[in-house]
Order: C-alpha cells, then sequence, then structure tokens
C-alpha cells in the first residue's frame, strides 16, 4: 500500500505560526509504500444510547465505511507523545487472501475498552476495486472477496472468550468452533457477531477457490 504523511502544527500555535510552518518541507505529505499482513479497519466511537426501556442499543457500521480508510482520499488524524499527523493509505496490490482486523480495543494507563459495535459485512462479494490507485485497477482481474473464517470476541477484554466461524468449502456449509465444540450455523447468523478478525479470499464469481 501506499502511506501518504502530513506532519500538523500544534493545536495550540497562533493561526499565523501555524500557516509558517505549514510551509516547511517537515510539514509537506510525504508517501512511502510498505506491504502489509493485514488490514486494521478502525470502529467509529461507540456512544451507547439506551432505548425507551433502559436497554442498551448497540451501534452498527457498514463493512465499506470502515474500509473507506484506503481509498487514498480519507485522512485521519494519528497522535504519538509530541507529534500529530495526518495519514491517508491506498491499496496497490491485492493478494489471494487478505485478513481483516477490526480494531475493538484501546488501551490506556489504566485498563483496556472494548468497543462493541457490530459491523454489517455480506458473506460473499466484497470488492476492493475501488480502493486499488487508478493506474493499478487494469492489472488485476480478482478484486471480490468472500470470507473464509471469522473471528469473534465474545464478553469484556479482560475476561472474554473467542469463536470462529469456518466454512467447509467442500459442502458450502458453515461451522462455529468453540473450544472443543463444532455445532452447525447459519451464514445470516455469523454477520450479527461481534467480528475481530476476518480471513477473505478471491471469490468463485473471480475464478478463485475460497479456502482451497
Amino acid at each position: 500500500m501506499r502511506i501518504f504523511t502530513k506532519k500538523l502544527p500544534h493545536p495550540d500555535l497562533p493561526a499565523e505560526e501555524k500557516a509558517q510552518l505549514l510551509q516547511n518541507s517537515e510539514y509537506q505529505e510525504m508517501m512511502v509504500e510498505s506491504t502489509f499482513m493485514y488490514l486494521t479497519l478502525d470502529l467509529p466511537t461507540a456512544p451507547l444510547y439506551k432505548d425507551e426501556k433502559e436497554q442498551l442499543i448497540i451501534p452498527q457500521v457498514p463493512l465499506f465505511s470502515i474500509l473507506a480508510k484506503f481509498n487514498g482520499a480519507t485522512e485521519k488524524e494519528y497522535k504519538t507523545y509530541k507529534e500529530n499527523f495526518l495519514k491517508r493509505f491506498q491499496l496497490t496490490k491485492l493478494p489471494p487472501y487478505l485478513i481483516f482486523c477490526i480494531k475493538r480495543f484501546t488501551k490506556n494507563n489504566f485498563f483496556v475498552e472494548k468497543n462493541p459495535t457490530i459491523v454489517n459485512f455480506p458473506i460473499t462479494n466484497v470488492d476492493l476495486r475501488e480502493y486499488l490507485s487508478e493506474e493499478v485497477q487494469a492489472a488485476h482481474t480478482n478484486t471480490t472477496y468472500d470470507l473464509i473464517a471469522n473471528i469473534v470476541h465474545d464478553g469484556k477484554p479482560s475476561e472474554g472468550s473467542y469463536r470462529i466461524h469456518v466454512l467447509h468449502h467442500g459442502t458450502g456449509k458453515w461451522y462455529e468452533l468453540q473450544d472443543l465444540q463444532v455445532t452447525d450455523i447459519l451464514p445470516q447468523m455469523i454477520t450479527l457477531s461481534e467480528a475481530y478478525i476476518q480471513v477473505r479470499g478471491f471469490g468463485d464469481s473471480e475464478g478463485g477457490t475460497p479456502g482451497g
């Protein structure tokens, strides 16, 4: 992928000083190309609303909304101890298999927080062509991915548990695994879970074979 980074002046500086700093080469956007092992998808901050019966309402977000991070145009601010940066990302090459890591956990000095937002995702036909730079789109005949495995985290960050949904390619059936328990599961139920890590492969419609 291409990673574009632009340093930001300190927000407390006077406007004139900020304008002067933005003219310096140190504050101009820079681009590097980097390989990736997986794509980290950032969840929006999750306000936990309550309905009339004081029941918590868990927010939801479409997969394509959080994938927009990699469209080459979406900017996000990253903060370090001393400095702030704007970054944007653009994919330049797609592998046969993709791993999505949905960033549910954030750490501070005292504890780990978990974002319970449900990600609405299709099981099949997730097309990433629009996230590729225009000059490399023609080189990719395969850009559509189907889900192969879905890892779910249930419960609190410190005492939760994991489940995994796996596609049996020979039969096209989905199974849920937790410890030594294996049960059938409907694809519609998979999309209701707090997905944490997903593995996707080129879809059959593109000539690929998810799961090998």
